[in-house]
């Protein structure tokens, strides 16, 4: 067999506060098959490939605007991501899938709702939740569309996220399916979270993590007994400034939770798949 040139394929980046994403329209089909595990990895290195934390497929649906298929960096099928959710809005925007400034989609999660806000930035509502288990030691899990154990700590710019991450995630109860880890304070003098996470399927630090700045200011909020009611909290990441809009009521939980932040669209490319002759 030889190899020769095939067709380029054309692709979008997005990034939302730092964490990227390769996206594909794929209402009429794609190039890359979303069983074709390998090549999606290869899309998401770094040096070899496009390179991004994850990839989306932008596909239609029968009940909402549009569908989000979603896969990690490793290649693997993923759970919900609220940075990239942000993203394909964005992307669904410009390829004029939704007119105004709502729109609906679907994802591994069920259904979400999203918002464009005057500033531009990407209002994402987020699944309900009701359940966070305190494990002690100042650390907590819950799942917001995708799980997450949440540590608090006394300097997260101090902590080596990647080792103690990934000895987090590689540890029981969580070396079967994975998780989520978070590095968390809250900064009095800046009135906003500081959270840093290292990412199952990256299995690295990223520099944002939506799902994750989502479940640390829940278990924030928790560990300090906030208030019922309508509350909105800042979140410094590496990769820039989120915020979370919740509803809390200690019977119910949270509930209308929206994860709020920037996104930009990086460049349209073209990608040159190779194709194999006799």
């Amino acid at each position: 067999m030889n190899s020769e040139k095939g067709r380029e394929k054309v692709f979008f980046k997005y990034h939302g506060t730092g964490n990227d994403f390769i996206l594909l329209d794929a209402r009429d089909g794609s190039w890359v098959d979303p069983q074709d595990y390998e090549l999606i990895k290869h899309l998401c290195e770094r040096c070899f490939g496009v390179g991004a934390d994850g990839l989306m497929f932008l596909e239609t649906s029968e009940e909402a605007d549009f569908h989000m298929r979603y896969y990690n960096a490793d290649g693997r099928p993923s759970s919900m991501c609220g940075n990239g959710g942000r993203c394909v809005v964005a992307f669904a925007k410009w390829l004029s899938i939704f007119t105004g400034k709502h729109c609906r989609f679907t994802a591994s999660d069920g259904l979400h709702q999203a918002e464009i806000l005057k500033d531009g930035r990407i209002a994402l509502e987020m699944a309900d939740v009701s359940v966070c288990r305190s494990l002690g030691e100042q650390q907590y899990f819950l799942d917001t569309g995708s799980p997450h154990h949440v540590c608090f700590v006394d300097d997260p710019n101090a902590v080596d996220v990647l080792e103690r991450g990934r000895a987090i995630r590689y540890a029981d109860p969580y070396l079967k399916n994975g998780v989520n880890v978070n590095f968390v304070k809250f900064l009095p003098e800046e009135k906003r979270l500081r959270v840093r996470t290292y990412e199952r399927g990256v299995e690295a630090e990223t520099y944002s993590c939506g799902t994750g700045v989502t479940a640390s200011v829940l278990a924030y909020w928790l560990k300090k007994g906030g208030m019922e009611g309508r509350h909105r909290v800042e979140v410094s990441t590496p990769g820039g400034v989120l915020e979370v809009h919740f509803n809390y009521t200690a019977s119910e939980g949270f509930r209308q939770i929206a994860l709020v932040g920037p996104v930009q669209k990086v460049f349209r490319g073209e990608y040159m798949l190779e194709v194999e002759t006799k």
